[in-house]
């Protein structure tokens, strides 16, 4: 008894350590960050992520003009307010930038802490599910794979996750809000996961999609009163916005310049994604035909996942979070490092799925060639637009392999406990 019970005291020290280890890691490259120019970076910063772009806003702001006056910002007011300020606070002898960056460190650790929280849930919940199906071997040589540390872990060290961090990209804010409706749902904290979506939501537009599983996780709660309070909640952060920009132009000018410039893909700019380079070169006559061909893709994904994996509304959240990286019009690899520390939560489930030393290679491959390829064309001159863009289809197709092979794995391992749950009953009936 007592070996097993100083066993999860020492698992609690590793992860402790390991997540202190972290932050420190972050404030050495943050007190440095002229080394590694993290911040103009187009895999890291986006138009809508740039803290250049809100110290922009925040700016013409202070300017009595509207933050959207210029081409520079396109996100949230709220966010304008929050990190705004912080954005002109100096102190002597250390990085301008320091605050900001405090801030994303803050997000990144209680992003962890969420994580892993939400993991031990969904790890106690299927421990309960085999026990039910008479499985106990199974659920006791889970005892030895702490889900919930391990996708903490892999999100706190994850290069994505340091590189959006130390980069100023707000990447981590956005992927907190993400974190909050999602822990809130397995909770069954209605309040808590109806802000943490709604809030997500107002940021990037496309986690409005999670409603789904959202709903799903929260099970057997009242319908009418979630959507009335969901409806309910989208009203306070609509009415907060329309204040901060009341003397701006209102409502309608911030849906324009975020969610419109998120729909139409107005800037060109070349990024993570394929869209950028697709509708660079497209006629004008097509633009339109094919922004709604884009944007409804990830539409016409939602219903059918939605159905085949209802009774796992966490790895469905996971594959609408990367279906909508991949295909969202301005990626990051701050999108990246959220869905890939969701992959711990299923280290289990997942442990026997293909191609996954490939899938490993071909990250690092394509993390270290895609700034080679920049180089290349946009400061070197002995390449073109191709050269970045054959890393970016590379990415994507990596997306799409990483999909299909993990839900492909997610069925194999459902049938798997199916099958010997029945082959169990039939031994009993013998």
């Amino acid at each position: 008894m007592e070996e097993q019970s100083t066993k999860p005291t020492k698992k609690h020290r590793r992860f402790w350590t390991w997540l202190t280890a972290s932050v420190l890691f972050r404030l050495i490259l943050i007190y440095f960050p002229q080394n590694l120019n993290l911040s103009s970076r187009p895999e890291v910063s986006t138009p809508l992520t740039s803290l250049r772009r809100l110290a922009e806003g925040y700016w013409l702001k202070q300017s009595s003009m509207s933050p959207y006056a210029g081409s520079m910002y396109h996100g949230s007011p709220l966010l304008l307010s929050l990190l705004g300020p912080l954005t002109v606070q100096r102190i002597d002898g250390l990085p301008s930038h320091l605050l900001c960056s405090l801030v994303f460190v803050a997000a990144d650790v209680l992003n962890s802490l969420l994580i892993r929280a939400t993991g031990q849930t969904l790890q106690i919940a299927y421990r309960q599910s085999l026990k039910s199906l008479d499985l106990d071997m199974i659920s006791e040589t889970m005892e030895t794979l702490p889900s919930g540390d391990i996708a903490a872990l892999i999100y706190l060290w994850n290069p994505f996750t340091i590189a959006a961090c130390v980069g100023l990209s707000t990447s981590p804010i956005e992927n907190l809000a993400v974190m909050l409706a999602l822990y809130g749902a397995c909770k069954r904290l209605v309040p808590l996961a109806a802000f943490g979506w709604v809030m997500a939501t107002h940021l990037s537009l496309y986690p409005i999609i999670l409603v789904i599983p959202i709903i799903l996780l929260l099970g057997n709660g009242p319908d009418t009163p979630r959507q009335l309070f969901l409806l309910r909640r989208h009203a306070y952060v609509l009415l907060l916005c329309g204040v901060s920009v009341k003397q701006y132009g209102g409502l309608w000018e911030m849906f324009t310049s975020m969610y419109g410039f998120i729909l139409t893909v107005q800037d060109l700019s070349p990024n993570i994604g394929v869209l950028w380079y697709f509708f660079a070169e497209v006629f004008d006559f097509f633009r339109n035909f094919f922004l709604i061909v884009f944007q409804m893709n990830i539409l016409f994904m939602i219903f059918p996942l939605a159905i085949r994996l209802h009774h796992r509304p966490c790895f469905l959240a996971f594959v609408y979070i990367t279906i909508s990286s991949m295909l969202k019009s301005y990626p990051s690899v701050g999108d990246s490092a959220l869905y890939l520390g969701f992959l711990g939560w299923f280290v289990y489930e997942l442990s026997e799925m293909k191609f996954s030393f490939f899938l490993f290679c071909v990250y690092v491959g394509v993390s270290l060639l895609s700034p080679v390829m920049h180089n290349l064309w946009i400061w070197r001159g002995t390449g073109n637009a191709n050269f970045y863009f054959a890393t970016a289809m590379a990415y994507a197709c990596l997306q799409i392999v990483l999909v299909v092979e993990s839900v492909s794995g997610m069925l194999n391992h459902d049938r798997k406990l199916r099958n010997l749950s029945s082959a169990k009953l039939q031994d009993g009936k013998s």
